[in-house]
């Protein structure tokens, strides 16, 4: 029986394996990197052991100090969660031959399926679909998928249309793949355009049973990264469905699976092919548990300890869809944002699996997802509908995030009428453009209502002459306001706007205003009256975006570019960066080289405009 468990991951599911752990008695012992030490996962746990002198990024991949700190914790068991060492068998063995319980499949099952390369001969050898595998260095026809073979999550992953792109999208994808999974090695496959991601989530005891708990659909993905995922898929009848968990049963017991897993496949029309499987406990497992009404990690701990499932997995019981909110800038090609978030509430009847709280600092060294939010209705339209209300009047203050277009994706038709593939999100225009201007006032007007004095508005005057104004930054745009300073209270303003009233939430953090509307929410920041004198960089500086490391220098200094070449790339977040330049011009300084670590408006090149 486990009585201790060492939760091997930080942050969205570390809280949520203490959730089970609390529910059945089961101490907890969490691990944190010098970054993550006030992190809600380090503070709701039982016990906690920091695993210093490491980069933060690679503090939670060392697998002997983590093995020692459960041991130092007095753990009899641990779980790794998902991402980092989840799908390590090195990992897995080490956790056996220290005398604790591993909280998932067996070593051997994990290392079958962790060469993506070799998973694929041994589900064809299965009987189960798949697609031919191509050699990434003589490759001909295309479009083809380069696919990292030690991972998943968009690492390492890049489409490829012609010859001309395919030497640099595999040297990218290999850099890529190397710091993310520790192995370069990279797949090319055919690509499938206007297929369907759908995966079936199973769950195997130790006496043979072997569950195929329902399909998810997750086709909806940003850079081969899934942002909306849901069960059952829209797309999967019932004579599909037979053969998808007919083909998923029997790639796990191709390898003698035991615990919670995924069998991952491509959906085109009625065909399917295969694609991986994850050895571990899934991201949008959510919705598996949601629909079935199970507990998933509480069935892996009772797998651990040799319990057995029922003959019959439980039956679907309406709908439910997942979204993941991220922190990153849709004004700048989705770069991941990092800063502190002041406040972060999620209203309405929904789940929230979340890392962060009020006041948590997004750090640029680990993946920027915040939160997990999922809804459960009778029918998919219902539980549509319920998530993006909730999404939308969630207050997320302090980061600039991707839920207006979650929001979008749940409301658009295509969405609704079940018509969605990888390819979502290129094929519709999901941008929304929110006029600032009302939150501009309102945030005028809250501003007024806080700087007065009495009752009368600061800087009152006997005879007025004109209307007082405040000047805000909107992105790169600079907006000014008239007002009326005796219209609002210091945190709600209501607006008249073309004969609809419009409530306004404002709050305040230094120079940022963040209001909230039925309309929309938007991030200001307060222009100074009397602003200090700047440095500015010199005409032509191309700053950094984010903190990161510098993977690639792409030109010389003397070099002529043109406007859009890429200049060097960055890694952030394990993810790859381009820095292109602004303007066609010659590269007059070229100021870091690779391997170089630089911090957000450290200028790393200079182009002189021709």
């Amino acid at each position: 029986m486990i009585k201790t468990l060492l939760i091997a991951n930080r942050g969205e599911i570390a809280r949520r394996i203490i959730r089970t752990c609390r529910a059945h008695g089961i101490r907890t012992v969490a691990v944190f990197s010098d970054p993550d030490a006030g992190a809600p996962h380090v503070r709701e746990a039982d016990l906690a052991v920091n695993l210093p002198g490491a980069a933060p990024a690679d503090t939670y991949l060392r697998a002997g100090l983590l093995v020692e700190a459960a041991l130092k914790a007095g753990a009899d068991a641990v779980h790794p969660g998902y991402g980092f060492l989840s799908e390590n068998a090195g990992f897995a063995r080490e956790v056996q031959r220290a005398g604790l319980t591993w909280v998932g499949p067996a070593p051997d099952a994990i290392e079958a399926m962790g060469s993506k390369v070799a998973a694929k001969k041994r589900m064809a050898a299965a009987g189960v679909p798949t697609l031919p595998e191509l050699d990434p260095d003589t490759v001909t026809e295309f479009p083809v998928l380069i696919k990292a073979s030690a991972g998943g999550g968009g690492r390492g992953m890049r489409v490829v249309r012609g010859k001309a792109e395919l030497a640099d999208a595999l040297a990218s994808a290999r850099r890529e793949a190397e710091s993310a999974f520790g192995d370069p090695t990279v797949f090319c496959e055919p690509l499938l355009e206007h297929a369907r991601h759908v995966e079936v989530q199973v769950l195997a005891d130790t006496h043979g049973t072997v569950w195929a708990l329902g399909e998810r659909e997750c086709s909806i993905q940003r850079r081969h990264q899934k942002i909306v995922e849901e069960s059952p898929s829209p797309a999967v009848g019932d004579d599909v469905r037979e053969r998808l968990f007919a083909a998923a049963v029997a790639a796990a017991e191709s390898i003698g699976y035991v615990g919670a897993g995924t069998v991952e496949f491509m959906l085109k029309g009625t065909d399917f092919h295969f694609l991986e499987v994850n050895t571990r406990l899934q991201v949008e497992h959510p919705v598996t548990e949601l629909v079935h009404g199970v507990d998933l990690v509480e069935w892996q701990l009772r797998i651990a300890e040799g319990d057995r499932l029922p003959e019959q997995a439980p039956p679907p019981r309406g709908h439910a869809i997942e979204v993941r909110l991220y922190a990153e800038d849709p004004a700048h090609d989705w770069r991941p944002a990092s800063g502190t978030l002041h406040r972060f509430t999620v209203p309405g009847d929904v789940r929230l699996d979340s890392g962060v709280e009020d006041g948590s600092v997004v750090s640029v060294h680990y993946d920027p997802m915040l939160a997990k939010v999922i809804a459960h209705a009778p029918t998919r339209a219902a539980a549509a509908r319920k998530l993006a209300a909730a999404l939308e009047n969630a207050q997320v203050h302090g980061l600039v995030t991707n839920r207006a277009l979650l929001v979008n994706v749940l409301r658009h038709d295509a969405f609704l009428d079940g018509d969605t593939h990888t390819g979502f999100l290129t094929e519709h225009d999901l941008t929304r453009t929110v006029d600032p201007h009302p939150f501009a006032l309102a945030a005028a007007l809250a501003g007024a209502a806080t700087r007065r004095i009495g009752a009368l508005p600061l800087g009152w005057r006997n005879v007025r002459s004109q209307q007082p104004k405040a000047r805000f930054l909107f992105g790169d745009e600079q907006i000014e306001v008239e007002y009326d300073p005796a219209q609002a209270t210091a945190d709600t303003v209501i607006l008249d706007l073309d004969g609809v009233r419009v409530p306004f939430h404002v709050a305040r953090y230094g120079d940022t205003v963040e209001v909230d509307s039925p309309r929309g929410s938007v991030s200001l920041r307060v222009v100074p009256r009397f602003p200090e004198p700047e440095t500015g960089v010199a005409p032509g500086a191309t700053v950094a975006p984010m903190p990161g490391t510098v993977v690639r220098v792409s030109v010389r200094q003397g070099d002529h570019v043109a406007a859009g070449q890429e200049l060097l790339v960055l890694e952030a977040m394990k993810m790859e960066h381009r820095v292109l330049a602004g303007t066609a011009g010659t590269v007059t300084e070229l100021l870091v080289e690779r391997a170089q670590q630089v911090n957000a408006g450290d200028v790393l090149a200079v182009v002189e405009e021709q």
